[in-house]
């Protein structure tokens, strides 16, 4: 975590501090939603229907196996989707594709996770609506946009809208950037669809309903060889090591240590550019690390690398809101 991070969860002399600074950065939020709202600034609306899947906090909530969550549940119920993304990390500043054999250094970390994982067109770009615009014009077969991120990019309208909340972290501090980890005010929350709270939550006040969701997996698939899959057990009593650079590392551990796991932790910053030399622990008979990890070390994978495969599991009420959203 961040040095500041850690100032993020509670109130320090630090967030303090900064909470003037906070209070200038909430005007210009605000003001920047109204020029939307008043038409001011230009929106697009596109011919399909568009889901946003995004946060009002720094840091990862769970946002992308939610995206391939709704993926999936649209597929099922006869919806062609489309997935863009901006794709932290990319070096995509245009509208392009990205497959599940595109460079992560070009195409980002989750976006590269979301085409292998989807089976569905992913795009990326710095303007959403012109990627959504781009992907449309590539694949007119798809009927739904569903977008990963992107709650504050207001030049996409959208038809639907989900914030994503890790229930550990909740909203820190309550203060707003940089004082505190929030985007926007708590009070964006009352014009969202549904609050989605990832996993185990502190107590939490919303001024809106939330829904839960919980990730699930006991499956590790070898990253240089992907068909070869092991539950938990194949590491009992052995030396293990495990790595993660998300959002919040923590919680990747922790579900490992709910598997009944041993393993030494080792954490790095969220979309981390991984070498060689990252996983270079010499007592390792396994390092184990998440699905987004592995996509950045397939180019230098070993037979003791160890990717966990994880699925969103929210309540069947979020399904049932997407329908009626959608009208169907």
């Amino acid at each position: 975590m961040r040095w500041i991070e850690r100032h993020w969860q509670r109130v320090t002399l630090v967030s303090a501090l900064l909470y003037p600074l906070s209070l200038v950065f909430r005007s210009i939020v605000a003001l920047r939603r109204a020029a939307y709202r008043a038409s001011l600034l230009p929106s697009l609306r596109l011919g399909v229907p568009v889901i946003v899947v995004g946060n009002i906090t720094v840091g990862g909530t769970g946002k992308t196996p939610l995206v391939l969550w709704l993926a999936t549940f649209l597929s099922d119920h006869g919806f062609r989707p489309g997935i863009v993304s901006r794709g932290y990390g990319s070096t995509a500043r245009t509208p392009r594709p990205v497959t599940a054999g595109s460079d992560p250094k070009t195409g980002g970390d989750e976006p590269v996770l979301l085409a292998h994982r989807s089976a569905r067109p992913v795009w990326v770009g710095e303007n959403r609506a012109a990627t959504a615009e781009a992907l449309l014009r590539a694949h007119p077969e798809c009927d739904v946009i569903v977008s990963d991120d992107g709650l504050q990019h207001y030049r996409l309208q959208r038809d639907v809208e989900f914030a994503v909340v890790d229930g550990g972290r909740g909203f820190g501090n309550g203060f707003m950037l940089p004082a505190g980890p929030l985007r926007e005010p708590l009070s964006r929350l009352r014009t969202v669809d549904a609050v989605v709270v990832n996993g185990p939550a502190r107590p939490l006040e919303t001024p809106r309903r939330t829904l839960t969701m919980q990730l699930n997996g006991r499956e590790f698939r070898n990253v240089l060889n992907p068909d070869h899959t092991v539950g938990p057990a194949h590491f009992h009593r052995l030396r293990v090591h495990a790595i993660a650079g998300i959002g919040n590392p923590q919680r990747f551990f922790a579900h490992l240590e709910a598997l009944g796991l041993q393993f030494e932790a080792h954490a790095f910053r969220d979309h981390h550019r991984y070498v060689a030399a990252d996983l270079a622990f010499p007592d390792a008979d396994a390092i184990l690390m998440t699905e987004k990890d592995a996509v950045k070390c397939a180019a230098f994978a070993a037979e003791t690398h160890w990717a966990l495969r994880v699925d969103a599991m929210p309540e069947s009420e979020l399904g049932e809101l997407v329908l009626r959203k959608l009208k169907i």
